[in-house]
């Protein structure tokens, strides 16, 4: 027995992503959307690229972390309970070239997401070889919380300045990251409220959010994993006398705002990246082994 399988197991394997935060150096909880893989151990297998690292980085300083899935988007399932998982989480300093050890992730990502398999042919593997470089993240669990579906409001969000309203007014809800009494991090799905203080909030009964450095998460993709798109409103949670609200400070939309011209910019921005991580190791640039991932991606077209 392990602390998963007191979780609907199917529901969650169908989940083709995560919402995965850990804790920045300041104890800021930062998440990001993610794919996973459960193992057989009872652990979650995530991965990183060289060019996402930072959240490699956060681990090897503080393991503890915490997975909300909650975006059936793709899985199959209609209105599926939401899940979340908190644990410890650890990220070797080993550069994976391959997908040994991770064979079964990978082939779950050529199956739900094809056009990465485009990826793997010639003239794309010099743009793309970031993105094979991985760092492994395995996250033991240390409790699980089942919650009811969040249902979608149709009323849109009310016209707003605030840091980052633009952004949030795009998503029927978003997913708030924040910390517990013993600053370990929590995230819980809601339906932020634009109020002149800020995004007022509200989350189930066992997210013990506490006031502090906070951040609204929204995300999107297709029933492919394609057209992806995330932004992060960072800020600060604050208790007021309607309830909570976290204060915003700033946006972080890593992949850019959606425009065709944003991919040059990531493609730029992924090289240097994944230079810089290499280049403060003193490594030279590994190389992928491709026959590897395209027997795995062809094993995934024939299936």
């Amino acid at each position: 027995m392990s602390v998963l399988d007191s979780a609907p197991l199917d529901v969650l394997d169908a989940y083709r992503t995560c919402e995965f935060v850990t804790l920045g150096r300041d104890g800021s909880p930062v998440a990001w959307p993610t794919a996973v893989r459960r193992r057989p151990d009872g652990t979650l297998l995530l991965s990183t690229s060289l060019a996402f690292a930072q959240k490699a980085l956060n681990i090897r300083r503080d393991g503890r972390v915490a997975l909300l899935f909650s975006d059936p988007t793709g899985s199959g399932r209609a209105d599926p309970p939401q899940i979340f998982v908190g644990g410890e989480a650890e990220c070797p300093d080993e550069i994976m070239t391959g997908p040994e050890g991770a064979e079964d992730y990978w082939r779950m990502l050529f199956e739900r997401q094809p056009h990465s398999r485009s990826y793997l042919t010639a003239p794309m593997r010099p743009l793309m070889d970031w993105y094979y470089l991985r760092l492994l993240i395995t996250v033991t669990p240390q409790q699980v919380f089942v919650r009811p579906p969040l249902p979608v409001s149709g009323t849109p969000a009310a016209a707003s300045d605030l840091v980052g309203a633009a952004q949030l007014a795009r998503f029927p809800t978003a997913v708030l990251a924040a910390r517990d009494a013993s600053g370990a991090p929590v995230l819980a799905r809601t339906r932020p409220v634009p109020t002149p203080g800020g995004f007022a909030v509200e989350v189930p009964a066992d997210c013990p959010a506490v006031p502090g450095p906070a951040s609204l998460l929204v995300h999107r993709h297709d029933e492919r994993l394609n057209h992806m798109h995330n932004a992060l409103v960072r800020g600060e949670l604050r208790e007021s006398a309607a309830g909570r609200v976290l204060v915003p400070a700033k946006v972080v939309e890593p992949m850019g705002t959606g425009r065709a011209t944003d991919a040059v910019g990531v493609l730029r921005s992924t090289k240097r990246a994944t230079d810089r991580y290499l280049s403060r190791r003193g490594l030279p640039r590994p190389r992928v082994r491709w026959p590897e991932f395209k027997a795995l991606a062809q094993d995934a077209r024939r299936a």
